[in-house]
């Protein structure tokens, strides 16, 4: 009998133990001599488990006799490279909290975290070492070899409780200063259904993942690297300074790729490429909605639904589609994955408390981790609705929600009207304040190559988001810009343009 979503949900159980481990769970089960591949490099080298094993084992001996003990933090600044999953191994396996930072951080970015979570060590190399401030133990990736060949490559993992700190992963900052989520080792069996779900019931055989997102962020690290090393299926690693998506086309046919964790912004760039195709066999999306217009370009140039999915840094992955099971419900994320209870509470979305991927407080912030709970919910902070059948629709930063004329209006479904139009490469859609109104809807739209704005397509945009959606849903302002202001994340950063949109 086949699975369904209905009988999933209702049949599935949490099997948390009371010890676990990481680098255990996604490492050393899978080092059993047999040459497994952990990790592939495009070009065709593979890293097996036992490779990774050795590595870890002696880079965690390393840490030891520098000091490094539990509980401490250990950076990892590195892009996606082999070196980077091992050092994340070594960190697990010795106690201590891995710290990921992404390497294209400017050095007060890089100085604000470790000062934060007052870090006792950082993995990198030389282009990284150059942002790290005096004060922690550096061990650098042109240096780690030599280093690492004079240390043990035996090492007996801790044996940790299954709530015990893995890693401080920290926020985009969306909503102000950067906030440490710290995680326990359970945070990756949390993650699992969640990775199933949007992954057409992943993982199956051949199965062979690869993401753009960079492995420092809850995206590249708990929805593609650890999720692939616990099923002991391998992961493309492949840096990109920055996204080139003719070479994502070209990447994923020439080494087989066969699952996706796509950013919105990646698809967006993407689809510009005339004629780009790919045949994976499944591709997740998550961070700001793709609507219909994206999820019909989806199945054009890669023959599969698109899988969209929710989640934060704080409690990933807990709504999703799955096209394997449903057809999806375009403008909507999904339904609760399996193992979580997701509600709409004071408009925002909501996980009942406690779930095994939800996160143990802020670090250093015990107030603002109280003020994220309430009743037993965790509130996101992203405005969201529910339909009758369990379908969770994201409306943006509960900020981003615009007041018009007693309408409260989502950006989301009206930036997807836009991208409708042959003209638009990208929009932002968000409030400005107006007088008769509280708020008037506002677009910034970044036009395709070679075309123009003017008055004339300006009125063209606003008629079809009025024709197509509501009269009180069009943009009644709207400018061309070159860019979007962006995290590192790659999400829209709404409240800039606001801003930006005020002062001129």
């Amino acid at each position: 009998m086949a699975l369904t979503y209905e009988a999933w949900r209702r049949d599935f159980r949490w099997d948390i133990p009371e010890r676990f481990n990481i680098a255990r769970a996604c490492c050393d089960r899978w080092a059993d001599g047999s040459g497994r591949v952990a990790l592939r490099e495009p070009g065709g080298r593979a890293i097996t488990f036992d490779e990774v094993l050795r590595d870890a084992s002696r880079l965690a001996n390393l840490l030891l006799a520098q000091g490094v003990r539990a509980g401490d933090r250990v950076a990892v600044l590195l892009p996606q490279v082999p070196l980077c999953a091992v050092a994340h191994m070594a960190i697990y396996r010795i106690g201590a909290i891995a710290v990921p930072l992404f390497q294209l951080f400017g050095p007060d970015a890089v100085a604000y975290r470790l000062a934060d979570c007052d870090a006792r060590a950082v993995v990198t190399d030389a282009m990284g070492a150059a942002h790290v401030p005096p004060g922690p133990l550096l061990l650098l990736a042109e240096d780690l070899p030599a280093q690492m060949a004079r240390a043990s490559d035996r090492h007996d993992c801790a044996d940790t409780l299954a709530d015990d700190p893995a890693l401080i992963i920290y926020t985009s900052g969306t909503t102000g200063p950067a906030k440490g989520a710290l995680h326990a080792h359970r945070v990756l069996l949390g993650h699992l259904p969640g990775v199933e779900m949007p992954q057409d019931l992943f993982p199956q055989g051949g199965d062979l993942f690869w993401t753009p997102a960079d492995w420092a962020w809850i995206g590249g690290l708990l929805d593609v690297l650890l999720p692939s090393l616990f099923h002991g299926v391998p992961v493309l690693a492949h840096r990109m300074a920055k996204f080139d998506p003719e070479e994502a086309f070209r990447l994923i046919a020439a080494e087989g790729v066969r699952n996706l964790f796509l950013p919105p912004t990646a698809l967006r760039l993407m689809r510009q490429v005339p004629g780009g195709r790919a045949r994976p066999r499944s591709i997740g999306s998550g961070g700001e909605t793709l609507g219909a217009e994206m999820l019909d370009w989806g199945r054009e140039a890669f023959g599969v639904t698109i899988n969209e999915f929710y989640g934060q840094t704080e409690c990933n992955l807990v709504v999703s589609s799955c096209g394997a099971l449903f057809p999806p419900k375009p403008g909507w994320a999904g339904r609760a994955v399996p193992g979580h209870e997701v509600a709409i509470r004071d408009g925002q979305i909501a996980v009942r408390a406690p779930d095994p991927v939800m996160f143990l407080r802020y670090w250093n912030r015990p107030e603002a981790t109280a003020e994220k709970f309430r009743d037993g919910w965790l509130l996101t902070g992203d405005a969201g609705e529910m339909d009758g059948e369990g379908f969770v629709r994201f409306l943006g930063r509960a900020d981003d929600v615009i007041t018009s004329a007693g309408y409260r209006i989502g950006p989301s479904e009206i930036e997807d009207c836009l991208l409708r139009h042959p003209a638009v490469a990208a929009a932002a859609v968000f409030g400005v304040p107006d007088a008769l109104r509280t708020e008037a809807v506002a677009a910034a739209v970044v036009l395709r190559a070679g075309e123009q704005g003017s008055g004339d397509l300006a009125r063209a945009l606003q008629d079809q988001v009025r024709g197509r959606l509501a009269a009180h849903c069009y943009p009644r302002h709207i400018r061309f810009v070159d860019a979007l202001p962006q995290t590192a994340t790659g999400k829209i950063m709404r409240k800039v343009l606001r801003e930006t949109w005020e002062q001129v």
